[in-house]
């Protein structure tokens, strides 16, 4: 098991570079820079500010000096938040995403994984196409327009939830966010787990099962429910993707003061660190939580680390 995790992290490590390289430069090709405003600069003073900030050093030696300062944990100073660096904005913004993330991720888990159970062990009744009919929706629609319809039916005319962030306080807030993100996640998790589960029950030592005289829930909980949940581990990866991403899109249609609002405004300012800054640290967390999935997935299913 221990060769298996070393081997998955030294897999890992081109990975995260080949990220930070693409993402160093597709900033750095934009057009414009951190410091055009609507007033032109004196061409000295310009000067003196990308000096100060290597600016005007080649593209190679940016990087070099960039990926140097990582290794020792520093992702450079924010060219608009001229009095934090990078890390300070990013430390006390991400708790709120993450806490967002988690609590979608929680309700994805309950809601898909108990849907989907529930359809297989109905196959072909109403509520097997009702789920099925959900998740095709789910699947269909963005987040970017799951949010405002829910803002207008239960924030504009049911008023039973806050709209925003801003002006309100305690859970309620973040009910419809929370919602928001979960939703396209539940369709996912609902089907992949139906599909799995009707597999998994069709086999020869679940009817061996069925044969002692067992419960249908006995038999799920004892003997199928375990062999089901491997696709729907292997989904966690991606699914924690999608939501750390339609993070930053929430965020912005709901106020939210977390990091993917930072990310938004960086890129409008062309806040080359903070861009560069918040894509380092999406795509670590990422990669590390897909190596958390398959050591998961390794230590459940023996087949794979043997493989």
């Amino acid at each position: 098991m221990l060769r298996y995790t070393l081997l998955r992290v030294l897999g890992a490590i081109p990975t995260l570079l080949l990220v930070i390289a693409l993402a160093f430069l597709m900033v750095h090709a934009a057009p414009g820079g951190p410091f055009d405003d609507e007033r032109a600069l004196p061409a000295d003073v310009a000067a003196n500010i990308e000096r100060a900030y290597h600016l005007d050093e080649a593209l190679p030696k940016q990087f070099v000096r960039y990926l140097s300062g990582l290794v020792r944990g520093d992702l450079g100073p924010s060219y608009r938040y001229r009095d934090y660096t990078v890390s300070e904005l990013i430390g006390t913004s991400f708790p709120l995403s993450m806490r967002l993330g988690a609590l979608a991720m929680a309700l994805a888990i309950t809601v898909g994984v108990g849907a989907g159970t529930f359809a297989a062990l109905k196959q072909g009744s109403y509520l097997d196409r009702w789920v099925m009919a959900f998740s095709m929706t789910g699947i269909s629609i963005p987040v970017f327009v799951f949010a405002p319809v829910l803002v207008l039916l239960f924030a504009v005319k049911l008023q039973w939830l806050p709209a925003g962030w801003t002006g309100t306080a305690g859970a309620s807030r973040l009910v419809l966010p929370v919602i928001t993100l979960a939703l396209p996640q539940i369709a996912y998790i609902a089907r992949l787990t139906r599909a799995s589960m009707i597999d998994v029950l069709g086999r020869d030592f679940i009817r061996t099962a069925r044969a002692q005289g067992l419960s249908t829930l006995t038999v799920v909980r004892l003997h199928a429910f375990k062999p089901a949940m491997l696709p729907v581990l292997s989904y966690m990866g991606p699914a924690i993707a999608a939501i750390l991403t339609g993070s930053v899109v929430v965020e912005e249609i709901f106020g939210i003061p977390g990091l993917g609002q930072f990310f938004v405004r960086g890129a409008l300012n062309r806040d080359y660190t903070l861009v560069l800054g918040i894509v380092v640290f999406y795509a670590t967390l990422i990669i590390f939580l897909n190596l958390i999935v398959d050591v998961l997935y390794g230590a459940i299913d023996p087949r794979v680390r043997h493989r």
